[in-house]
């Protein structure tokens, strides 16, 4: 299956390495969330994963982990993550946004019901974390018959069967996990041995892939970039906002730009 036309395409086909920015909705607040996705477009961020709040992120580390405790304390959850995501288009912002989560929430809502107010609301993917690629049969048309994306998440454990499911999606591109385990983890991959799964990763799927879990400097980002097409920060985000109270959309454009230099 080809590629569709998107706005995930697009980012992704334009020269240069991509920039793949997490932010958890409604941490600290919804507004400030909304502050921090321009602020961090502005900056250099290529995509932005708004990370939708629920209450057993399985995947995430303790300081995402924190940061979604604080967001449904807060009142966020999947239709805050649809209200920021329509604010951000009304303030201009044409940044990719991912929708990343969990698929309780969308099973939840109705899966089409789900999709088709992710659409209307100006999101262009949706990366659900605990769904394997074997049992996406239902979310992936639905998706794609809203207009949205599904992007996959590989592994090093993935094996090539489930690599050929990721090809099959016509995803504009795939989430590698650079090592298993939760986000936050140290990267400990060797250069050599990322490259070489990185390549084998974009010759099975076909299409571009940004690698995650793990990067947290620019001397990282930089390092993983050299072989990948793109690169994703989540933690590193989520600690950067918990050390600025005073201006975090401030904080997330610095750290944002460091980034995006370190990998041009």
């Amino acid at each position: 299956m080809s590629r569709r036309a998107s706005r995930l395409v697009a980012a992704f086909d334009t020269p240069g390495k991509k920039l793949v920015v997490y932010v958890t909705c409604g941490h600290p607040s919804i507004d400030a969330s909304v502050e921090i996705i321009v602020a961090a477009a502005r900056a250099g961020a290529d995509v932005i994963e708004l990370g939708v709040p629920f209450s057993d992120p399985s995947a995430d580390g303790p300081a995402i982990q924190r940061a979604m405790t604080a967001a449904l304390a807060a009142g966020a959850g999947p239709r805050a993550a649809l209200d920021v995501t329509r604010r951000v288009r009304a303030a201009g912002c044409d940044v990719p946004i991912v929708l990343f989560g969990y698929y309780n929430p969308i099973f939840v809502s109705g899966v089409a019901g789900y999709c088709g107010a992710a659409a209307d609301a100006g999101a262009d993917a949706l990366l659900v974390v605990d769904l394997p690629i074997e049992e996406s049969g239902e979310l992936v048309p639905l998706a794609r018959a809203a207009g949205l994306d599904v992007v996959p998440l590989l592994a090093p454990t993935s094996s090539p069967a489930r690599m050929r499911l990721a090809a099959a999606s016509g995803a504009p591109f795939v989430y590698y996990v650079s090592l298993t385990g939760v986000t936050g983890a140290a990267l400990e991959s060797s250069a050599a041995g990322l490259a070489a799964r990185v390549a084998e990763v974009r010759a099975a799927v076909g299409c571009p892939v940004a690698v995650g879990f793990g990067i947290a400097t620019p001397a990282q980002a930089r390092d993983v970039a050299r072989v990948a097409d793109g690169i994703v920060v989540g933690t590193a985000i989520v600690k950067a906002i918990d050390a600025a109270p005073a201006d975090p959309a401030g904080a997330v454009a610095a750290l944002v730009a460091s980034l995006k230099s370190a990998i041009s």
